[in-house]
């Protein structure tokens, strides 16, 4: 379990005092993710998810936040964060930032279906569209400048063929900008475990602490790599497709972004090869703490760079 920072029931309910949300009924910390701590909130009023963020400041929270309103605001099934009495999003709880956000309903999926990503890519595009006119700016916390930051931190701890590879691929990403491609706000990590069904409606998006201003086409695939990858690790063309066509048909892709595809497929698989071998080799101490096998995504870049001309196009 992904917990970091211990809360007990008696902590959390004298906290929550803060709130318009009732008194606490029941907390259970939350098994997914490793980046922050979470837990269930069960109220007299209702059920909620605490977040205590492990790394990120409190200058850099509102950022997300924020986003998250906005988009619930805009019709997105995002977590709405609660304000306090005092009309504050963020609060401090044990020594580290917190926030309270509403509970979603619904599960995740450990195998989409073409249908499901298709809905999937819909919402994504919706966020893309809905995020257009947000006024906050916020740099990728885990773009380029970060792998080339990393890169020699994890080197010593991996073979030399995937030593090899790493490096190669950062080499190759540095000479491409992306300047003339769109940007905006991007969720950055719309992982199947970040994206809640209630039956077949999408009913949440969740976990939002890992988005960004960026490249909205990068965003794009991030998700495809995760929920249209086959057993073989390469694209499969069925769900891929779905999900594409859907984004599509909300947020059309330009011609510079179509050109850009293969590019940017391979540096959202290197994005997560280098996090989960930085997570793995070099984890922060914790409290029953889980970190995720980065060999699936050195696979996936491997699978994108021998596949180069053959990859699923973003125009049928």
């Amino acid at each position: 379990m992904s917990v970091f920072t211990t809360v007990t029931p008696e902590e959390l309910g004298a906290w929550l005092e803060q709130y318009d949300v009732g008194v606490l009924r029941a907390l259970k910390g939350i098994s997914a993710g490793i980046e922050n701590t979470n837990y269930f909130v069960t109220t007299s009023e209702g059920r909620y998810v605490l977040t205590l963020f492990e790394k990120l400041k409190p200058h850099e929270l509102p950022f997300y936040l924020n986003l998250m309103a906005h988009l619930a605001e805009r019709g997105i099934p995002s977590p709405k964060p609660v304000a306090s009495r005092a009309g504050q999003l963020l609060g401090a709880l044990n020594g580290k930032p917190a926030a309270l956000v509403g509970f979603l309903p619904g599960r995740d999926l450990t195998l989409p279906s073409p249908a499901h990503c298709a809905k999937v890519g819909a919402m994504l595009a919706g966020i893309h569209v809905a995020g257009q006119d947000y006024p906050g700016r916020m740099d990728n916390p885990r773009g380029s400048k970060w792998w080339r930051t990393v890169v020699p931190e994890i080197v010593p701890f991996i073979p030399e063929d995937d030593v090899a590879l790493l490096r190669e691929e950062v080499r190759f990403q540095s000479l491409y900008r992306h300047s003339d491609l769109a940007r905006g706000a991007i969720h950055a990590d719309l992982f199947r475990d970040n994206v809640l069904f209630d039956g077949s409606r999408l009913a949440g998006v969740i976990d939002f602490y890992f988005a960004c201003t960026d490249v909205l086409l990068y965003d794009v695939a991030i998700t495809v790599n995760d929920w249209c990858i086959g057993a073989d690790s390469r694209l499969d063309p069925a769900r891929t497709a779905a999900l594409l066509d859907a984004y599509r048909a909300v947020r059309p892709f330009s011609p510079i972004e179509r050109g850009a595809w293969p590019v940017m497929l391979r540096a959202a698989a290197l994005r997560f090869w280098v996090s989960r071998l930085y997570d793995f080799h070099l984890p922060r101490p914790g409290e029953l703490t889980h970190a995720k096998d980065p060999n699936p995504f050195r696979r996936i870049l491997e699978g994108h760079i021998e596949n180069e001309h053959d990859l699923p196009p973003l125009v049928a």
